[in-house]
């Protein structure tokens, strides 16, 4: 499984923003924010540069390292994507920009938008010294009314953010969002019930509207899983002395769970299989949970089958399965 830490850059940042801050003072910010996020508040307490340094410093690791996995699974299935330009839907401090940035050097044009002044003044703050993303241009606002107005993207992000929105408001946005892409929808979720919820319900509504599923899901076809199952993926990502003081913890990683899909106005030659769970591996066998074209299989490696256990041992929660990989 790849992790996906901050960037050299964007850290440098966020050291240089954290100089004579009171940890204390943050953590507790950062407090509030997680209950209020974890709770299913429809949006955290962010209402001045304290709160919104806080907030990146608790939050950003994480939803970053999310976005990221989302963006290298999207280059996994479509390996000659090469987007020039990104539309940051709800974009906060920028984390998804800083994803995109990363994952796909071809972009040349980043635009954000978001309602938040404060988070929008740190996103401005933390691309200052990037000779890449210091002229990013950020839209301060609704977003269903900003992207209206906003150019076509090739890539549209909406990372952490259809959980504001109420039913109607989410249709809305949904609709937008693929009406501005040329190519490419990726929206990311927390990985809840909930979260997987929304993820199921613009999925579906996109494709009625002629998109095609490049990840998580090998198909076009209605998710599979039954309630109380939920397909959820969870990415690791490293802790630092900062990070683990602001969360008020002692492991040196976190587990980030989050739903995503990504949406293509292009169907995928191929798609292939998909881990939804962490196997069980045994002497006797690899045990896996597997969605396919054809529905969610229990897949079984047998220890007597050396080629197919040996390639069995290497899956992990959320790894594509080429054709043929699971028979």
């Amino acid at each position: 499984m790849p992790t996906f830490a901050l960037p050299s850059e964007l850290k440098a940042a966020l050291d240089r923003k954290i100089e004579g801050l009171s940890r204390n003072d943050a953590a507790r910010r950062a407090v509030t924010i997680s209950n209020t996020y974890r709770s299913g508040g429809t949006s955290a307490p962010i209402r001045t540069e304290a709160d919104a340094l806080a907030y990146a410093l608790a939050r950003m690791p994480a939803t970053f390292a999310a976005t990221a996995a989302c963006l290298h699974a999207l280059q996994d299935q479509q390996p000659d994507f090469m987007p020039r330009s990104l539309l940051d839907v709800g974009a906060g401090p920028g984390t998804a920009t800083w994803a995109a940035a990363e994952a796909f050097s071809s972009i040349d044009a980043f635009n954000l938008l978001d309602a938040n002044a404060a988070l929008r003044a740190l996103a401005v703050d933390l691309v200052a010294e990037s000779h890449r993303l210091n002229s990013i241009r950020y839209g301060q606002g609704d977003a269903s009314q900003l992207i209206a107005g906003a150019d076509s993207a090739d890539l549209v992000i909406a990372s952490y953010v259809i959980n504001e929105l109420n039913d109607a408001a989410r249709d809305t946005l949904a609709d937008l969002m693929w009406t501005k892409t040329r190519d490419t929808v990726v929206v990311i979720e927390p990985g809840t019930p909930a979260g997987y919820a929304r993820i199921i319900a613009l999925r579906a509504r996109l494709i009625a509207q002629g998109a095609h599923v490049v990840a998580p899901c090998p198909h076009d076809n209605a998710c599979p899983l039954e309630a109380p199952d939920w397909c959820h993926f969870v990415q690791r990502l490293p802790r630092s002395r900062a990070h683990k003081h602001l969360k008020g913890a002692d492991l040196p990683f976190e587990d980030e769970k989050f739903s995503y899909v990504v949406l293509s106005r292009t169907a995928p030659d191929a798609r292939p299989s998909r881990v939804l769970a962490q196997p069980a591996l045994t002497k006797i066998a690899v045990t896996a949970k597997v969605c396919t074209p054809q529905g969610v299989e229990r897949v079984t490696a047998p220890h007597r089958d050396k080629a197919f256990y040996a390639r069995a041992r290497r899956w992990n929660w959320g790894d594509a399965i080429a054709e043929g990989s699971a028979e």
